[in-house]
C-alpha cells in the first residue's frame, strides 16, 4: 500500500478576509482557485509545511494557527488538509511567486464568486460551516 502524502493548503484571514491564489499551472488547474500551500515533506510537520510554502508561494511571513476538521482526497496518494493561518506582524504583502497568477482578499460576501479546485470547495464549505470562524 502507498503511504498517502499530505498537501496543506492555508485559510489565510486578514480582517475577516481569505485569501484565494489562481493557479497559473499546471493546464489543467490553471485559472481555477485555490487556497494557497503545497506538499508536507519527509519529516516536516504539517504546520511547517504551511509557514514555508507561504513564504515561497506568495512571499509572506504566516503562521499556522488551527487545522480545519477533516481531510479531502487528491489524485492519490495525495491528501489536503486544511489550516487556518495568519501574517505574523510586519510581514509583506502576499504577492504570486510561483504557481499562481492572481491573489484575491475575498469578503464573507464573496466567497463563492470565484471557481475553486473540487477538493477546495469542501475545505472553503468546512471553514464556512464552523460556528464562530472566521467565515460567515
Amino acid at each position: 500500500m502507498t503511504e498517502r502524502i499530505v498537501v496543506v493548503g492555508a485559510a489565510l484571514f486578514d480582517a475577516g478576509r481569505l485569501l484565494a491564489a489562481r493557479r497559473s499551472a499546471p493546464p489543467e488547474l490553471a485559472g481555477r482557485w485555490e487556497l494557497p500551500g503545497g506538499k508536507v515533506e519527509p519529516g516536516e510537520s504539517p504546520e511547517a509545511a504551511l509557514v514555508r510554502e507561504l513564504r515561497e508561494e506568495l512571499g509572506v511571513d504566516a503562521e499556522a494557527v488551527a487545522r480545519v476538521p477533516g481531510e479531502w482526497p487528491l489524485k492519490p496518494p495525495y491528501v489536503l488538509q486544511a489550516w487556518t493561518a495568519r501574517l505574523r506582524p510586519g510581514s509583506a504583502d502576499p504577492k504570486p511567486l510561483q504557481d499562481h497568477d492572481e491573489l484575491r482578499w475575498l469578503a464573507p460576501d464573496e466567497i463563492w464568486d470565484v471557481d475553486w479546485l473540487d477538493q477546495d470547495v469542501a475545505a472553503v464549505r468546512e471553514l464556512s460551516a464552523r460556528p464562530g470562524g472566521e467565515i460567515r
